[in-house]
């Protein structure tokens, strides 16, 4: 099998998501040199698109080609570093339990059944695959999740946004799905990836019902609707095959004896045994990190970032990134435009565009009483009137908080407080019109553009929203950003506050072997709320990897 990269064919003659299968063999029979006979089959392995304003907007092809001669052709093209041998990205099982059912494994568990059994505290992304790849293993996992199930969870999540009225165990970022539920649902990552665990990650989410486009687009999303689905086939998979999920058990405390893991206890007193615990909770389990850093498991600040949500018209956006080439043909194929945007401040601080929504929505993403948090998120179609993205500012510990673990934690939780004041303590986001903003004057009516985020927005003066250098890196950036989207200026965008949950401001530090913490064994601290992940692609890919540490731990007990 050949990999054949950098195949360009004009988007215009495409159909919808690709050009036609005849076009795509003729330009690949061109590249390689050969004739119609010596193709026996190829797949989009990549879809991605090439839109430098110095020529028409491209499609660029990544295919896997089979051929006659694989070998004469590699010869041929061996100084070619866009022709060369497909990698292997099918995934591999590291450990299989006793009665395992699938295909041969490398390393076999013996007496599996005599075992305490692996527990997953959370049940997001990073949660729903390590829980994946240890019911396929065989070795019958259970999960703790404190929220509920993905659909009682989204009419908690109306309740907040509809009714004003905030369930602290079932929000946008407690329950099933975890906080990617109510995301855009974004399948991209900047992550290395030697051993091709996205691949995996995004196979299971076509199984579940992902549209297959997800393979190959090089910017893949799913959107809300459709990953409430998802969510639901993968818990029923997991639980056919051995495995068993709870609901509404929140994890209350971890027993530990001799700087090892023997248990946990939940909330209603329940002691579950287990020597395998994987803590898969999300960046916003505050009571529980309160609760490990008691426990003297080590812990460790780490950057994230603060800053508003930021509202432009969607057409505004679109006009600015496809230039010239902008028309509704070309929305039907590309749809909605993004941006990707970063500035680095006079007085040190990196503002960037976090989590663009195109044609999206800002939404109520707090999880404690008495404060505002706002996140963005989009459908799979993303055909709202506006587009939408954070605008943040990075936070260092070594720069703002050297001493303490937690204090990344509490800036969180004092700004978030204080914006529920400024939104008029009723679950209204403080907003702000961007002319204003700059000018440092409250807004007092909306313009042009009216902000999606519910249960509503009030007009303020958002200066005392974030810490000082936070608000003068932002009022800097944004003309900035305008010369890179015309328009980002607009005097009647909207900035919504306060946006505080684009990481997690705590890494739960484990061994880079055994993925084990450094310092109590049996927990494996795991996906975006300890650290190592950030994003839907990310945490699952770190949940497949710590699975396979408890697999081989199991194996080897």
């Amino acid at each position: 099998m050949l990999r054949i990269t950098e195949i360009k064919l004009p988007i215009e003659n495409a159909q919808s998501l690709t050009h036609q299968a005849d076009e795509i063999k003729a330009a690949l029979l061109k590249r390689l040199e050969i004739v119609e006979g010596d193709l026996i089959h190829f797949d989009i392995f990549k879809r991605g698109v090439d839109a430098r304003k110095s020529h028409a907007i491209l499609y660029v092809y990544s295919l896997d080609v089979q051929v006659k001669n694989e070998a004469k052709i590699l010869a041929k093209f061996r100084k070619d570093a866009h022709i060369k041998p497909a990698p292997d990205t099918e995934y591999k099982y590291v450990a299989f339990a006793d009665d395992a059912t699938l295909s041969p494994p490398p390393l076999k568990a013996e007496g599996v059944e005599t075992k305490l059994r692996p527990v997953v505290v959370g049940f997001g992304p990073a949660g729903i695959f390590a829980a994946l790849i240890l019911a396929q293993s065989g070795f019958n996992p259970i999960v703790l999740e404190r929220g509920k199930a993905v659909r009682e969870r989204t009419k908690d999540t109306w309740g907040l946004w509809r009714k004003n009225v905030l369930n602290p165990e079932s929000n946008v970022q407690f329950g099933e799905g975890g906080a990617g539920t109510f995301s855009d649902g974004k399948l991209y990552s900047q992550i290395k990836d030697p051993k091709h665990y996205g691949r995996k990650v995004i196979q299971e989410f076509v199984k579940a019902g992902a549209p297959e486009e997800i393979m190959y687009v090089s910017h893949p999303h799913i959107g809300t609707f459709r990953l409430v689905g998802m969510v639901e086939t993968m818990r029923n998979t997991i639980i056919e095959l051995g495995g068993e999920i709870r609901f509404e058990s929140r994890v209350e405390d971890i027993e530990i004896e001799n700087n090892a893991v023997q248990g946990v206890v939940l909330q209603t007193g329940e002691r579950i045994a287990t020597n395998h615990l994987v803590l898969a909770v999300g960046h916003s389990a505050r009571d529980t990190f309160e609760m490990v850093y008691r426990k003297g498991i080590y812990i460790e600040a780490k950057p994230f970032s603060i800053g508003f949500r930021i509202e432009h018209p969607q057409s505004l956006i679109d006009k600015a990134r496809y230039g010239k080439s902008y028309n509704e043909d070309l929305l039907s194929k590309l749809g909605a435009a993004d941006y990707k945007l970063v500035h680095h401040a006079r007085n040190g601080r990196s503002v960037y565009s976090f989590c663009m929504c195109p044609g999206g929505t800002v939404v109520a993403a707090a999880s404690e009483p008495n404060c505002v948090v706002t996140n963005g998120m989009s459908q799979y179609s993303r055909n709202e009137r506006n587009a939408n993205a954070g605008i943040v500012v990075g936070i260092t510990p070594e720069m703002d908080y050297p001493d303490n673990p937690l204090a990344g934690m509490e800036l969180q939780r004092k700004l978030e407080g204080h914006a529920f004041v400024l939104g008029g303590s009723n679950y209204n986001a403080p907003g702000q019109l961007i002319g204003d903003f700059l000018a440092n004057k409250p807004s007092t009516k909306f313009g042009e553009v009216t902000p999606s985020y519910t249960p509503g927005v009030h007009l303020t003066n958002l200066d005392t929203a974030l810490p000082e250098f936070a608000i003068t890196a932002i009022r800097e950036a944004i003309p900035e950003f305008a010369k890179q989207v015309k328009g980002f200026d607009l005097a009647d965008g909207v900035l919504t506050g306060v946006e505080t949950r684009t990481s997690s401001p705590i890494r739960i530090k484990r061994d880079d072997v055994t993925l084990q913490s450094i310092n109590t064994k049996g927990l494996y601290p795991c996906g975006e709320g300890a650290g190592y992940a950030g994003g839907i692609l990310s945490a699952g890919v770190d949940g497949i990897k710590v699975a396979e540490a408890v697999a081989l731990s199991i194996a080897h007990d």
